[in-house]
């Protein structure tokens, strides 16, 4: 264990982390967030997941007193009151992120973008369909000028190659000043606004707590996660189908997300405690 005791916060991602590759959570990982709220720690969950998804996100992770989502773009309060209280919405200028895009085009070709601009429940993503995408989202086709006409949430995009290549590429020709970069597992580099990423959204949540990030413990997998592996002072935990560089900056490695490795390790820290 990092330290000894107890944490007061833990933060998890969830897709890849938390739940399974058959899009479920077990009643053994729902149980154990329970003991952990019992003994008085908070919960939040950290997903690139958007408002559009917060039932499903409530559903995954039914303990978390607050949700990042968006990639640390959006954060929401579920204990404030009888009504979700969003204390951050950031978005990005479509019009700049268009400019961003035909810099990117110039360098490595035609891109396939996919735009996040609604917040309804199971809202569409807009513009080039991918047979690929992994989740049920509905993808109405739409010209890339009318997508990046107004404000956005965030934006995938994808070119031919490696997706982690192509961050590297993207990350010298647009500026932090003018969006934030990363890559979640899901074949895309995204796009979201400047300065904004998990650990952004989850100092927000310990500020209004009166947390300490020393006092944070975190999972995750992939390199969207890699923020709050780096400001979370208590402990970072990867799971073991994590992305390398996130293994790389974990104190420990538990099972996979396949194997409940984020409840099977938050067990043994109870049990110790």
């Amino acid at each position: 264990m990092p330290r000894p005791g107890l944490p007061k916060l833990v933060a998890t991602d969830l897709d890849g982390t938390l739940v399974r590759s058959n899009d479920t959570v077990s009643a053994y990982t729902y149980a154990v967030f329970e003991r952990v709220r019992a003994a008085g720690i908070w919960v939040v969950g950290a997903t690139g997941r958007g408002a559009r998804l917060v039932d499903l996100t409530r559903r995954d992770i039914p303990t978390a007193g607050h949700l990042v989502l968006a990639g640390g773009g959006r954060v929401v309060d579920l204990v404030a009151g009888d009504e979700p209280v969003t204390l951050l919405d950031e978005r990005l200028d479509g019009p700049a992120v268009a400019a961003m895009l035909a810099d990117l085009e110039a360098e490595v070709g035609p891109l396939a973008v996919m735009v996040e601009a609604l917040d309804d429940p199971d809202a569409p993503l807009w513009g080039d369909r991918d047979p690929d995408w992994p989740w049920p989202d509905r993808v109405v086709a739409m010209p890339r000028a009318e997508t990046l006409a107004g404000e956005v949430i965030k934006v995938f995009v994808r070119a031919h190659g490696d997706v982690d290549a192509l961050l590297e590429i993207a990350r010298p020709l647009i500026a932090p000043s003018k969006a934030s970069l990363t890559q979640a597992g899901l074949g895309y580099v995204e796009i979201c606004p400047p300065g904004v990423t998990k650990s952004t959204g989850l100092a927000v949540v310990t500020e209004r707590l009166g947390v300490d990030p020393d006092e944070v413990l975190v999972f995750g997998d992939m390199p969207n996660d890699i923020p709050m592996f780096t400001w979370a002072g208590w402990g970072r935990v990867a799971v073991g189908n994590a992305h390398p560089q996130v293994r790389a900056l974990a104190d420990e490695i538990t099972a996979t997300n396949d194997e409940d490795g984020v409840a099977a390790w938050l067990d043994r820290l109870l049990s110790l405690a």
